[in-house]
């Protein structure tokens, strides 16, 4: 059916001006497709206060209300347009250096317009709220300041209406009212009353008397900063505001005109005004007020949804951090915007939000808001340099680590061993069947759920038991039975992001790379936020050999967590390649004695240490640093303590044999000379011989043991 469209004007920068219209309405006729009732989710979950806990926002103070009275109350000419939806005309523009008039009628239609105040200071409305003056120019007219008489002269705003003879503006302000009459969220604007006062000709003008919000709206907040807002702190805002969005989305309305205009922060609180363009999504009949650069490209087609509004929470984060052109739909590239090429997950965010097809986007606030918030964890903690960890809705903590050493490439099983999987989700019929299965061995698991499953059609439904199976096989290296299982889901869950978590395991294990990266690419296209993509992509990219690309997921991830020792290893094997032994030992140190990878990574360190050749490059402060590193190791297992002292020994015997002098007497509590060294090594071969169990072995080493003990005369 058709539908009418209203659209911001804007100015030639892209801004709307503070005392200017904000709206007018611009013609749209296409057919509408009624919006998927199945998309509609529950907003759900509290929130922290602004920042999250993880940034520090700057707090804007209240002030005085009385200071926001604008002097000269005026519509700039090239914000004044006709009312009338079919005309649109601009009206009361300068002609031969005359100004234009405030009040008349179009030239095109014949329409009265008007955009002088209604309103003078200590004017009464509805008996009770004395006027102080206009605060600024909304989409729907004047918005003024005044105090209420009836509550202890309590501040409060009006909203009037630009065209009272405007039926479609005046629906559209009684439709306000009665939603906000029923909104209760601390993040949105309280409505306290509806009111009609008559003007000078006796015309009645409705009025929304709302709750005064001091403070400045983020729109203002960016303009002061002549520029983007830091990227930390855009973030927060959108975390912080976006759930109101999802509350109006379960009481069935649209926002529709989310922008930075439209949110004000006072104190460290932010709050959604201005809900003159909300309506019900199941409204066909409504006019769909909305500001151009952020209104939604599909919504005269479907209508309002929670994708349109999802987009327009794209859009204004985009232009937080972003000098983006309100006229250009497509998102600039990510090369073209500091913050998204210093941040890649805030790029992808915003880019799946405001994708072109609405089905593409985030089903719903909460899953926006979830993704925004690890998001803000990764920029926080690349802007602090200390890790800022989150618990994950979507995957499960780490079941192990991978190439837990200085130079042991990963191996795609372990690779797959060590992953995250998928959080079950517990409305699934076969959700409680799989928690009793955890201790199931894989090759055992099918025939245990089969026999537990029997005939129920309920638990025949279910997509986690399937998806757990497809693990399963992935489990014991069953590639071609895992990829059979993933084509059967492919016709139920056809989008969902875990087939493709699953198929690039696949690909792991049939040693194609490339496939397996593109896959857990467009994991991370649809979970921005999330840690365990960006792992996934590194492994690829180290076993197909892009370091740089491994490098730079393995940096993010581990250093927005600590927990991801897999990543911390991934790093440190990238540095030591590279060259940089000093920065692949710090990454090593940041695994504390806390961990049970502390060894693995002290280890490890070492083996940087030593693994710079030939022996000259050695120095007597670096044999003296892995001697303390390797006398602070907890090591329980007598070989594995042997092991790490033998190549401590042999390099030191090495650095020895090039001539150097040592400074000290003792390494390793051996005599720091040749045949302290030699001595050392020998105990070393012999501790190794007394642990093997294999004959040849033992025989072999208890050889090196006396080539390598020092020579000794009768």
């Amino acid at each position: 059916m058709d539908r009418t469209v209203g659209v911001a004007r804007e100015t030639d920068s892209g801004a709307t001006e503070v005392g200017a219209p904000t709206s007018t309405f611009a013609s749209v006729s296409a057919p509408r497709s009624r919006p998927d009732p199945g998309r509609r989710p529950q907003s759900g979950g509290g929130r922290g206060r602004l920042g999250a806990g993880v940034v520090t926002v700057p707090s804007v103070p209240r002030g005085d209300p009385a200071d926001a009275v604008l002097a000269d109350p005026r519509v700039p000419e090239h914000q004044r347009f006709c009312g009338n939806v079919d005309c649109n005309q601009p009206v009361g523009r300068s002609r031969d250096g005359i100004p234009g008039l405030t009040e008349g009628f179009c030239g095109a239609c014949g329409t009265p317009f008007s955009f002088v105040p209604r309103l003078s200071r200590g004017e009464v409305v509805g008996g009770q709220y004395e006027v102080r003056g206009c605060i600024a120019h909304g989409g729907l007219g004047w918005i003024y300041l005044a105090t209420d008489r009836n509550v202890h002269n309590r501040w409060v705003v009006l909203k009037g209406l630009v065209h009272s003879s405007d039926p479609a503006a005046m629906a559209a302000a009684e439709a306000e009212a009665l939603a906000l009459a029923e909104v209760e969220h601390p993040n949105i604007v309280r409505i306290h009353n509806f009111v009609n006062h008559a003007d000078a000709n006796g015309t009645a003008v409705g009025y929304i008397v709302m709750e005064y919000v001091g403070g400045i709206s983020l729109k203002q907040i960016r303009n002061a900063r002549n520029g983007p807002l830091p990227p930390a702190h855009a973030v927060a805002y959108i975390v912080e505001i976006a759930p109101a969005l999802g509350y109006l989305h379960d009481q069935g309305l649209a926002y529709c005109d989310f922008k930075p205009d439209n949110v004000m922060q006072a104190d460290e609180q932010l709050k959604l005004i201005d809900l003159g363009a909300a309506v019900a999504m199941d409204d066909v009949d409504c006019v769909i007020y909305g500001t151009r650069g952020f209104q939604a490209p599909e919504i005269a087609h479907t209508g309002p949804t929670v994708a349109s509004d999802i987009y327009t929470v794209g859009r204004t984060l985009a232009t937080l951090v972003a000098d983006l052109p309100r006229s250009t739909v497509q998102l600039p590239g990510r090369a073209e915007v500091p913050a998204f090429a210093e941040h890649e997950s805030l790029y992808r965010a915003v880019a799946r939000a405001t994708e072109a097809d609405p089905a593409r986007r985030f089903p719903s606030i909460t899953e926006l808001v979830d993704q925004l918030t690890g998001v803000l964890h990764e920029i926080a903690a690349a802007d602090s340099g200390s890790a800022k960890p989150r618990i994950s809705r979507h995957f499960s903590p780490q079941r192990a680590i991978y190439a837990a050493g200085a130079d042991a490439p990963p191996a795609p099983a372990s690779v797959i061993a060590a992953l995250a999987v998928p959080r079950v989700d517990p409305a699934d019929p076969g959700a409680a069947l799989l928690a009793t299965t955890s201790g199931t061995p894989p090759t055992q698991l099918e025939q245990t759920l089969q026999y537990a499953m029997g005939g129920s059609t309920p638990l025949r439904a279910s997509v986690e038991i399937p998806l757990r199976l497809v693990r399963a096989a992935l489990e014991i290296g069953a590639a071609a039975d895992a990829r059979r299982r993933i084509g059967e889901l492919a016709s139920v869950i056809p989008e969902d992001w875990r087939l493709l978590w699953y198929r690039g395991q696949c690909s792991l294990l049939d040693g194609d790379f490339d496939a397996a990266a593109a896959d857990f690419d467009r994991v991370l296209d649809q979970l921005p936020g999330e840690l365990d993509p960006k792992l996934a992509l590194a492994a690829a990219a180290e076993l197909r050999g892009d370091h740089d690309v491994a490098a730079r997921h393995y940096t993010t991830v581990w250093r927005t967590s600590h927990t991801f020792y897999s990543a911390a290893f991934g790093l440190a094997r990238y540095r030591a390649r590279s060259g940089d032994r000093a920065g692949a030992v710090q990454v090593l140190d940041q695994i504390t004695p806390a961990s049970a990878h502390f060894t693995s990574a002290g280890t490890a360190a070492i083996d940087v240490l030593l693994a710079a050749p030939p022996a000259e490059a050695l120095d007597e402060d670096t044999l003296r640093d892995v001697d303390r590193r390797t006398c602070a190791l907890a090591l329980e297992s007598t070989a594995r303590r042997a092991h790490v002292r033998l190549k401590v020994f042999e390099a030191a015997l090495d650095w020895l044999a090039a001539g150097h002098t040592p400074g000290t007497t003792h390494l390793l509590g051996a005599e720091f000379d040749e045949a302290g060294i030699r001595t050392g090594m020998e105990q070393c071969y012999r501790a190794l011989a007394r642990e093997t169990t294999d004959l040849w072995e033992r025989v072999a080493l208890v050889e090196r043991a006396n080539t390598v003990r020092p020579r000794t005369r009768l």
